[in-house]
């Protein structure tokens, strides 16, 4: 049975930009974008080799549900936390006609989850770190990944890399409006990513991470990273990247190819996204930390 918790109480605390942002409801069809369907199909990817085969999982800001219900239907139980009262709906509707449907979907912000301690064999954060602009909240939501976990379960947390903008900017011919440049220097500089011009191509606020400082969060709130990947590398800077994937020939090349330099630390900067693998430690654990 899919149940709800209120909507109101968490959306305040996020962001107006961000809640206006998601408002118009283009999230829902974003990952089926034939040029965006890469960030799916590797996300998926990296998922299936990641987390184990039976269990709880908990999709926070997991927006309308493409990764959730996927995974509902591959036999997990999955609870979906956002703060979005539009993705909240999204989600339930599409779940309402599932033949796995959802075990919960929760109106909850990243920071202060709505599960109990010790209740998720994983944790999917994989949109929230780039909308907490703050070093305290994302420390925050870390922990509270941490908590909801059991000992040994596995975290996967997504981050939009810094350096990648850049180029894809280059590569849209957006670089000529001096805005642009201005938005690429501050993000440069400290990772807060503002767009004043309201062209939704420059995305919306939040903080994009290098991928040291993603392994580096999760350490600090006592997680063991094992895995720092590249998802679409720069395959998204294509220019035929659509057709690609809709030739399955061409698409098995290309995320063969891209899986093959995931994990090369002098590339993972040029892909969109960077996600890391870590796991919260055994009470007998003696493992030392690997990122590799």
């Amino acid at each position: 049975m899919t149940s709800r918790t209120p909507d109101a109480a968490v959306g305040a605390s996020i962001s107006p930009e961000i809640l206006a942002f998601y408002a118009d409801g283009a999230e829902q069809g974003r990952l089926s974008d034939p040029r965006r369907h890469i960030e799916y199909l590797r996300t998926r990817d990296i998922l299936t080799r990641h987390i184990r085969l039976v269990g709880t999982v908990a999709d926070v800001g997991g927006g309308p549900g493409a990764y959730a219900l996927r995974l509902a239907a591959d036999g997990y139980r999955v609870h979906l936390v956002d703060p979005v009262p539009l993705h909240l709906e999204q989600a339930a509707t599409a779940s309402a006609h599932a033949e796995s449907p959802l075990a919960s979907i929760l109106c909850g912000d990243a920071r202060r989850l709505p599960l109990g301690s010790g209740s998720c064999d994983a944790v999917l954060l994989l949109g929230p770190l780039y909308h907490l602009t703050n070093a305290a909240d994302r420390a925050r939501a870390w922990a509270e990944a941490h908590r909801v976990l059991v000992p040994g379960g596995v975290v996967a947390a997504a981050a939009t890399s810094r350096f990648y903008t850049t180029w894809e900017y280059l590569a849209k011919n957006l670089y000529d409006d001096p805005a642009v440049e201005a938005i690429l220097a501050r993000h440069l500089l400290d990772g807060q990513h503002r767009n004043p011009t309201g062209d939704r191509r420059l995305f919306t606020t939040g903080y994009f991470h290098t991928p040291g400082d993603l392994a580096a969060e999760a350490s600090a709130a006592g997680l063991r990273p094992h895995a720092l990947l590249a998802v679409e590398g720069a395959a998204k800077l294509l220019p035929d990247l659509a057709d690609r994937l809709r030739d399955p020939h061409r698409r098995d090349l290309l995320l063969r190819a891209i899986r093959r330099i995931e994990a090369e630390p002098s590339l993972l900067g040029m892909s969109e996204h960077v996600l890391l693998i870590a796991h919260k430690p055994t009470h007998d654990s003696t493992a030392t930390e690997e990122t590799r």
